[in-house]
């Protein structure tokens, strides 16, 4: 238990000072409310027209996609660090792991996700 003590008492100071910091802020601070104050800022620049304008699903489906195979492609990484201690058994499973992979970007380009002319 004794060995637990420093991080208790680092856990009770950091704690203590976010606390006090918090609290100390509210009552210091000064309130000042003003209309321009409380507008939202943007970097300076004044906002201009809507925000929600329309933007092609295919832009975000590629985006998703991109996310989704390079995500994938971040197991390749064990294997080719590894692959001399796996032997013929981790090469079979990445060749299925491939397999699946090519399956996914076959149906991908079957279902057209990458012909931005359509």
């Amino acid at each position: 238990m004794n060995s637990y003590i420093p991080i208790i008492l680092a856990s009770i100071v950091s704690i203590g000072f976010v606390l006090l910091t918090l609290v100390g802020t509210h009552f210091l601070g000064p309130k000042r409310n003003s209309k321009a104050k409380n507008e939202s800022f943007e970097c300076g620049i004044d906002s201009q027209g809507d925000a929600r304008f329309p933007i092609s699903v295919k832009y975000f489906l590629v985006a998703i996609l991109f996310v989704l195979f390079d995500v994938e492609v971040v197991f390749f990484y064990p294997y080719a660090v590894n692959f001399l201690d796996m032997g013929w058994q981790g090469f079979y499973a990445v060749l299925i792991f491939v397999a699946f992979f090519l399956c996914g970007f076959y149906y991908v380009l079957k279902k057209g996700v990458l012909d931005w002319n359509k």
